[in-house]
Parts: structure tokens; C-alpha cells; sequence
């Protein structure tokens, strides 16, 4: 307890408390000792806890029914010109039930809240280990979040804690599992109290822990995964652009490698960690990048490759399993983390150019004739497929729009929108839409994506907006 929660108790002309059924109160408990026969106590019993009720308006309606009546005894208190103390384990505002009554009360009386040492900081310092530590991210948690939720979170934090354990426990273990943390998280029931009881949280027995205990994440900084068994690669996809575009499962991959391979400007998005190994290489050499995160690999060490978008789309993951099926990495395991692929994600920024059948195609001719693409642009358009053309042009490819568009009219209407996307989600974002005959290759270069639609893809101005929206029909005629 702090001083000052001290001194407004000695103050006070009324004590309130929280309690179940049963009559213990778990707060009274912490300030017994500073209670004097002169005090009023005014214990705030609640109606169900973990039972069921047969109110008329369920859980929820009992205990809004409870908080309306604790309000109104605590009002009649100070009505008459009582001080009142409501204690509140931890901290009031942090998933207290004191809050309940502050929502109701505190606009109406004076009021002061003192706040507390919450279960969050008392059990890292019980577990003697630090949370955070530098540019780590702490995520505070309900263990009554849905169970893929929770996992989902806890793959993609730094360092963590969950509260509200108890009947929840199962759930939030196999959380941790799912996301590969269990073997970091620890287990801290009622800390600084009498039967506080810690330890590796894999290890708890679920049939004893009470509500109020907490599983920790604690910093990786100061405590490192344990290494893992064998060495593994992990293909990433970062998504078109920053942070926002990062699924948590790609995030918490990211956190977890022990070395990051990749393209410098992909790379040079991914948060600098304290002991990860970072190994930065040119556009052009795949093959190699490759190989070297696989043979990283094979030397024990957990490697995330980085890929733009999704590496499955023109990206590193086709690379990495080419070289993982040969000698002498054909034992070494390989992931693959989806991404946000460009051409959704340019897709998004105009309504739903892809809403139907469509094709995706490369126009960069490095690693396949110009003729093979051609016969493909052929093909897609003839069976009007709308397109996401990736890699248009660059510097040393000027001449591949110009012919695309030629062959892409062969079949399509002068006036089919098309999307020029750059940059999409970066700071220098500009999305456009053209009619197809309108389309100007001096406009794209190697970080525009193009979307080109079908016969049916309409774009319709709404409203004021400056920029039509664009889709395709899901329904097409017989």
C-alpha cells in the first residue's frame, strides 16, 4: 500500500469493500491492519461470481442491478457528510471493480483516486525479472479473450501478461502453445500475498489456479527464448508496406529469429532487436540469399527470411525451397508466412478491381522470355480474366507496358479501368485509375502495380469523391 492510501484510510469515516458470498475480501485483507473499530465497513457483497443466476437479466443484469445499489449505498454515506474509502486490490482503474462505482459517483462527489502497485508490476518483481526493456512492447491481456485471439497477440508482443486466469486457464495455456511461448511464460498466483506461488507457467496445475493469478511474458531481452532443438527457416511476408500491413503471426515470427536475412529495403522495415543477427544483401541475388539463411540453418539457428507482400507471390519463398530440395539442406525445415500481396492491397485502395476471376502475371522478363509472357497475356485476357500485373517496368525495362497494352487491346474495350498503384501504404502512395488506350508507360515504374479489369469491371464516380470506384461483378452473364 502507498502512503497516501494509508492516510486516506486513517481519514475515512467509511470503509468499503468488495467481497463474494462467502464474505472474505481479499482487499479488506491488504488494509486490515489500518481499520480501526471507529470505521464503518461497508462490504459490497456481489450477487454471483462464478455461478449462474437466475435474474431476469442474466449475469449481466444482476450485476448492473449490484453496481446501481452499491452506488446508492455509498451515496447515502455521502449524503450525510461521510468520508468514504472504497479499496480496491492493485490498482482502482486497472480492471478494478472500483471503477464501477467511480462511473457512477464521481461526477456527483468529490473524489480522489489513489492509485496502486497492480499485479502486473508485482509479479515481475516477484518473478525478479524485468517486463520491458527498451524498445520492447508490454501487452496486457484478459485471459477471457477468445483463445485464437489471445494467440494472436501473444505471437505478435514482445512481452506479456495475462490476467484473469482461474476457469480460464486451459484456454490461456494452449494460447501460449499455439503461439510458440509457452516455453518462456511464467506462472505467478496471488503475488506479495500469503500462498504466493511461482514457476514456469507450463508446469501449473490447472485444477488449482485461482482467479487471481497471472501468466507473464516477461522481456526477451533479458531473457532470451530458449534455443531452439534444431535450426529452421521461416519465409515472411511483410506486406506491401509498414507496420500496418504486418499480420501478428509474421510480427511474432520476426521477434522470434534469431537472425533476419533479406533485401536491404525490406530488411531496413524490420525492427532492430538487441542480439538478432541481420544480414542484408542486393535485389538480385535470391539464389544466394538463400542458401545462406538454410545453411544459418543447418548450423542450429532459427532465421527469418523477409519478403515483401507475400513471399509466395514473385518472391522469396519459391527461392528458398528451391535451394532447401537439394543437398545438403533437404533435412532443413521450412515455414511460409503469408503476407498482404500487393495487388490486394492496391485492390483495396480503389473497392474491388479483383471481385471476380483474375489472373496474375509478371511483366519483368529476368527470368522468363518476353514470348512466354506475351502468350500469357493472350491467353488471360482472351478468357477475360481481370489482371494484376506485377514488376511493369524499371529503368533498364521501358518498352514492356507499351506492349502489353497493345496485346491487352486486342481484346479489351479502349475504356477498360485500369489502376495504376505506387507505393501503396508508403509515403509515397499515388493510386490512379486510367482507361486502358489512356494508359502512359512513362507513368509506372518498378514500384507501381498494375490492375487492369475485364470486360465487366465497371468504375462509377459516387457522390463528391474525386477518385471512381472500381469493381468487378461477381455475377457474369450466360
Amino acid at each position: 500500500m502507498t502512503l497516501r492510501a494509508v492516510e486516506v484510510i486513517a481519514a475515512a469515516d467509511v470503509v468499503a469493500y468488495h467481497s463474494a458470498r462467502h464474505g472474505r475480501s481479499i482487499a479488506r485483507s491488504i488494509a486490515a491492519r489500518h481499520l480501526t473499530e471507529n470505521h464503518i465497513e461497508e462490504p459490497l457483497v456481489y450477487p454471483v461470481t462464478t455461478g449462474t443466476t437466475d435474474h431476469p437479466g442474466g449475469y449481466r443484469g444482476a450485476m448492473e442491478e449490484f453496481y446501481a445499489e452499491s452506488a446508492a449505498r455509498l451515496a447515502a454515506h455521502l449524503d450525510a457528510g461521510r468520508t468514504v474509502a472504497v479499496l480496491a486490490e492493485g490498482d482502482p482503474l486497472f480492471y478494478g471493480s472500483y471503477m464501477h462505482m467511480h462511473k457512477r459517483l464521481a461526477d456527483r462527489y468529490p473524489t480522489e483516486v489513489i492509485p496502486g502497485v497492480t499485479s502486473v508490476s508485482a509479479a515481475a518483481a516477484r518473478l525478479g525479472t524485468p517486463l520491458a526493456e527498451g524498445e520492447e512492447v508490454l501487452t496486457i491481456l484478459p485471459g477471457t479473450l477468445p483463445e485464437e485471439e489471445l494467440a494472436a497477440r501473444l505471437a505478435a508482443t514482445d512481452a506479456a501478461v495475462v490476467m484473469k486466469l482461474g476457469r480460464t486457464f486451459p484456454a490461456v495455456r494452449r494460447a501460449f502453445d499455439a503461439a510458440g511461448r509457452l516455453p518462456e511464460a511464467r506462472y505467478v498466483e496471488r503475488a506479495t500475498m500469503a500462498g504466493e506461488r511461482t514457476g514456469p507457467l507450463v508446469e501449473a496445475d490447472e485444477s488449482t489456479v485461482p482467479y487471481f493469478s497471472v501468466a507473464v511474458l516477461p522481456s526477451r531481452v533479458s531473457n532470451p527464448p530458449p534455443a531452439p532443438s534444431h535450426g529452421e527457416v521461416v519465409v515472411v511476408g511483410l506486406g506491401p508496406a509498414g507496420p500496418n500491413w504486418l499480420t501478428p503471426q509474421a510480427r511474432g515470427e520476426l521477434a522470434a529469429a534469431q537472425e533476419l536475412v533479406g533485401y536491404t529495403t525490406y530488411l531496413d522495415r524490420t525492427p532492430r532487436r538487441p542480439g538478432q543477427g541481420r544480414h542484408a544483401s542486393d535485389n538480385k541475388v535470391e539464389a544466394e540469399r538463400a542458401e545462406y539463411a538454410l545453411e544459418l540453418a543447418r548450423r542450429g539457428r532459427r532465421v527469418a527470411v523477409v519478403s515483401s507482400g507475400d513471399p509466395g507471390v514473385f518472391a522469396m519463398a519459391t527461392a528458398v525451397l528451391e535451394a532447401a530440395s537439394a543437398e545438403p539442406y533437404t533435412d532443413v525445415p521450412v515455414r511460409v508466412v503469408p503476407g498482404v500481396t500487393a495487388a490486394h492491397a492496391a485492390a483495396s485502395r480503389v473497392g474491388a478491381p479483383l471481385g471476380h476471376d483474375y489472373a496474375t502475371i509478371s511483366l519483368s522478363d529476368r527470368l522468363k522470355p518476353w514470348e512466354v509472357i506475351a502468350e500469357r497475356l493472350r491467353a488471360a485476357a482472351g478468357a477475360d480474366l481481370a489482371l494484376a500485373l506485377y514488376n511493369p517496368g524499371s529503368r533498364s525495362r521501358t518498352w514492356q507496358v507499351a506492349k502489353a497494352r497493345e496485346l491487352l487491346l486486342e481484346h479489351r474495350a479502349p475504356d477498360t479501368p485500369v489502376v495504376l498503384a505506387r507505393d501503396v501504404g508508403g509515403p509515397g502512395e499515388r493510386v490512379r485509375t486510367v482507361p486502358l488506350a489512356e494508359l502512359d508507360p512513362q507513368d509506372v515504374d518498378m514500384r507501381t502495380i498494375l490492375l487492369v479489369g475485364s470486360s465487366r469491371t465497371r468504375a462509377v464516380r459516387r457522390g463528391d469523391r474525386d477518385a471512381p470506384a472500381v469493381w468487378t461483378p461477381r455475377n457474369y452473364p450466360a
